[in-house]
């Protein structure tokens, strides 16, 4: 409270001399600091309450009580993962009651499993508060990503080899998946392409109908070796082009910066790109994506979801648990048989896959982009930036933040548009850059030459 009576006794301090215009907005910018300090405060409390609530239900329903990201690593609360793969976000993130050694004082709960759980290597394959559908669950019948793979036309079946063919790798963003890629892209390539290119459209670990296994921490070396598993591997591909959006513009980097001398273009579109202090990067990031404030609502729904893991568990378990009842009450409402693949996508994650590749992935990340680009650039590969002027998520500030540390890097702006419909809505002329930065490669690789 000592906060909120700063900004009042501020509010109330000011020069008399101060229009009233620039009055009120203060007036205005203060209350809302108050207002934002007083709700995070109860949502700290609310966190708290959840997180020993979720331990019951867990050891109710499962025998053992899910590892949390609540106590901190230092007490030892069954996270791991390599020491420096975890943001530091996962036990960074301030709770005022947390802080202050409520935790300390819980009883231990433990409860008998119920009869009939599924268990497979000591852990449970679906857990209770995710979704059990076969289309959320089919990945357990194998350890690989999903790929939808688009082989060029031109092939002739009798002799595969017969002439050589390009390679691409689409990786997704953020709660979406393959069909980014498929219904954008693909419908819209050009003839030469479609006879010269293989394409791969990846859906990313813990998205999907990828895997979501329970016991990942979904790092960005756990992403790596998945892809590399599930499409460099099989398909052996000695060379090939990346093209990613949002938060697989970190995954991109990483795959890229390993193949450095495989891979041949790297596009990032809205590329969430912040300066690494290395120290302090990843919080850093987590405050600018989301930082504690209730204006303008996309930074409070970010906020809630990426700052308090077990009130986005609760929302996971009101929405993704149920997802198929959402669709078809949508379906009624829009009269629609066929919904679009967002909402469709929205929901097909389990809360450990998106909270753990929110910190992991989109904030850790920080820490190791400015490396992945210095290797990039100092083999000399092409990376392409496009981002629209109006992306209220990922600001025009990751363009200045790479061109800083790759001067060569080609950017293209794209006016009025968001993070979005950078792509959709102009999809054909999104095809149409990609197209023309494979072709501006040339045949350099073909000889062995980078």
């Amino acid at each position: 409270m000592l906060t909120a009576i700063h900004y009042m006794v501020s509010i109330l301090s000011m020069s008399p001399v101060t229009s009233p215009g620039n009055l009120a907005r203060k007036s205005a910018e203060s209350l809302l600091t108050v207002l934002s300090f007083i709700v995070f405060f109860f949502l700290d409390f609310i966190e708290l309450l959840l997180c020993l609530m979720y331990r019951y239900l867990d050891e109710y329903f499962e025998g053992k009580a899910s590892a949390c990201c609540c106590k901190g690593k230092e007490e030892g609360n069954g996270v791991g993962g390599g020491e420096n793969e975890l943001s530091e976000t996962l036990y960074g993130r301030g709770n005022v009651f947390r802080e202050m050694g409520f935790l300390k004082f819980e009883r231990k709960l433990r409860f008998c499993r119920k009869e009939g759980d599924s268990v497979r290597g000591g852990l449970m394959v679906n857990s209770w508060s995710d979704c059990g559908c076969e289309s959320c669950v089919q990945w357990m019948n194998g350890d690989k990503l999903h790929v939808v793979v688009r082989k060029p036309s031109g092939d002739h079946p009798e002799d595969p080899n017969e002439r050589s063919m390009e390679n691409v790798i689409f990786l997704h963003g953020f709660l979406s998946s393959s069909s980014f890629w498929t219904d954008s892209v693909f419908p819209n390539l050009s003839e030469p392409v479609k006879r010269n290119y293989r394409l791969f459209a990846v859906d990313l670990l813990g998205f999907g109908r990828s895997p979501k296994p329970r016991d990942s921490f979904y790092t960005l070396r756990d992403h790596i070796e998945m892809i590399e598993k599930s499409v460099i591997c099989p398909y052996d591909l000695q060379s090939f082009h990346v093209v990613a959006h949002s938060m697989g513009c970190i995954v991109a980097l990483a795959l890229s910066a390993k193949y450095c001398k495989s891979v041949k273009s790297i596009t990032l579109v809205a590329p969430p790109y912040f300066p690494s202090a290395k120290d302090g990067a990843s919080l850093a990031v987590l405050t600018r994506l989301a930082k504690r404030r209730l204006w303008p609502p996309s930074m409070f729904g970010a906020a809630f979801m990426s700052w308090y893991e077990h009130l986005g568990r609760c929302v996971c378990l009101v929405y993704c648990r149920n997802h198929g009842m959402w669709e078809k009450i949508l379906r009624i409402l829009t009269r629609k048989r066929e919904l679009h693949f967002f909402i469709v996508d929205l929901p097909r994650h389990t809360h450990r896959s998106a909270w753990y590749i929110m910190h992991n992935v989109i904030c850790g990340g920080a820490k190791f982009a400015d490396d992945f680009l210095e290797v990039l650039t100092k083999c000399g590969r092409k990376i392409c930036v496009i981002q629209g002027d109006g992306d209220q998520v990922v600001p025009l500030e990751c363009i200045n933040n790479i061109k800083t540390k790759a001067p060569d890097v080609e950017v293209t702006i794209v006016a009025n548009a968001d993070h979005c419909t950078v792509i959709r809505g102009r999809e054909k002329a999104f095809t149409q850059y990609i197209e023309q930065i494979w072709a501006s490669i040339g045949d350099c690789f073909k000889d062995g030459t980078t």
